[in-house]
């Protein structure tokens, strides 16, 4: 270290990142419910009061793995709408770009994906500052659907909600306001094209569609094909 202490602050600004790159080591083969600091210091070669030094509980190491990964999976989607927009692409094509990008990233990153979408670990509760980082996945999607309703590209629905909105305030909110009718109940059928994407994705990286499907990427894009249909979307068929 030199006098000027530059190394130890090099050191420090970097271990954060040394501590997380362990631990999603540790994700791959153990999964989120065997994360513990001490396993983390082992397999990272550190000593646990460093890894205690910038994430002090499991939690808070949980937290800043969670959030990674959302922001990961958010701005794949989001670098591939800006390409698909910059290329003058339709809403559908720009639906088919973003959900095969996260597609992607979720085959890429699988314990990540699996951290961020499938069961629960237990006695771990996301915090409030991880809402943020998973609006993105939501917000991109919604984006192309507004772009969609305000371009006329939209089909109007057979059938409508039923009753009052099932939407909470932050729902509403995020899509800019309730669209006049016939789309009065877009974001209700936003939130169930959401739901698919992620179901649809969960069968494919956990390995449940490879025994009934014989080509999974062209099924992935047919299945994204029918679940747009259900806000009156056409997404262009084939892979190119």
């Amino acid at each position: 270290m030199d006098v000027s202490g530059n190394s130890t602050a090099d050191e420090n600004t970097k271990l954060p990142a040394v501590v997380k790159a362990a631990a999603r080591q540790l994700l791959v083969g153990l999964g989120a419910a065997g994360l513990s600091l001490d396993a983390v210091a082992r397999d990272g070669g550190l000593a646990v009061a460093e890894v205690a030094a910038v994430f002090p509980q499991r939690d808070d190491l949980l937290t800043a793995l969670v959030i990674d990964a959302y922001n990961g999976s958010g701005a794949a989607m989001e670098q591939a709408d800006q390409a698909a927009v910059a290329a003058g692409a339709s809403a559908g094509v720009r639906l088919l770009a973003v959900t095969r990008a996260l597609r992607q990233w979720s085959f890429d990153n699988p314990a990540e994906f699996t951290l961020i979408y499938g069961s629960p670990v237990p006695g771990y509760h996301a915090p409030q500052e991880t809402v943020p980082p998973a609006s993105r996945t939501p917000v991109v999607l919604a984006g192309i659907v507004r772009s969609a309703l305000e371009a006329g590209e939209l089909t109007p629905p057979r059938r409508a909600v039923p009753g009052p909105p099932l939407l909470l305030p932050e729902a509403v909110q995020l899509f800019g306001g309730v669209p006049e009718a016939p789309f009065s109940d877009i974001i209700e059928r936003g939130i169930v094209l959401w739901s698919n994407l992620i179901g649809l994705l969960v069968f494919q990286v956990f390995s449940r569609t490879h025994d009934s499907v014989r080509d999974e990427s062209a099924f992935f894009d047919y299945a994204i094909a029918v679940a747009a249909e259900s806000i009156g979307l056409e997404v262009p068929s084939g892979r190119p």
